[in-house]
């Protein structure tokens, strides 16, 4: 199964970014992008890819300690940016460096668990707003996600997404997101 690692807005935060994203549809262009659909908002912390069934168990172990060591930790939806031009994103503000911790904890619970994480990077939290097929320009979409500052919200949990691909064909379809484990972090152990 195609799985990875993730903190999940809550439903406030949704509703408040949601209405922000509402005026970006508006903008000239912004028919021409791929957006995530509402259901689909999330921070990923680690990408695990097709995971074998004998190896989910052993992560799920895993990723249990390594919220069970992370503390819960305030953050805020907050501005926003572009990679090279194919996919726009809104950021996060507040405790950021635990966040980090964190997706380095669940990377490195992948690899003890026998599950490849490909190339190492430096996580950046972001959100995916919209891609483009082809380069866009994002700076007026930047422009308006500059000046959001959303409400604070405390991240209380550690989840495990499985992340279904479109197989129907149908242009426009997205991935289906279905969170098979959430684990409470709890600070212990440091």
């Amino acid at each position: 199964m195609r799985l990875f690692a993730a903190v999940l807005p809550p439903q406030a935060a949704v509703r408040e970014l949601g209405t922000l994203v509402d005026a970006l549809h508006r903008l000239p262009g912004a028919d021409g992008l791929r957006w995530t659909g509402r259901p689909g908002w999330h921070f990923t912390l680690a990408f695990y890819g097709e995971v074998a069934e004998e190896l989910v168990q052993p992560l799920s172990d895993r990723l249990a300690r390594a919220s069970h060591r992370t503390p819960s930790f305030p953050l805020a939806l907050h501005g926003g940016g572009h990679f090279g031009g194919r996919a726009l994103w809104t950021g996060v503000s507040g405790d950021v460096p635990t966040m980090r911790l964190l997706a380095d904890r669940a990377e490195a619970a992948a690899r003890k668990a026998g599950v490849g994480t490909g190339e190492h990077r430096r996580y950046r939290p972001h959100l995916t707003l919209a891609r483009s097929r082809d380069t866009a320009d994002f700076a007026p979409y930047v422009a308006v996600l500059d000046a959001f500052a959303g409400r604070d919200w405390t991240v209380r949990e550690l989840c495990l997404v499985r992340s279904n691909l479109p197989r129907s064909g149908v242009s426009g379809e997205q991935p289906r997101y279905e969170t098979v484990a959430r684990w409470p972090l709890d600070g212990a152990g440091g």
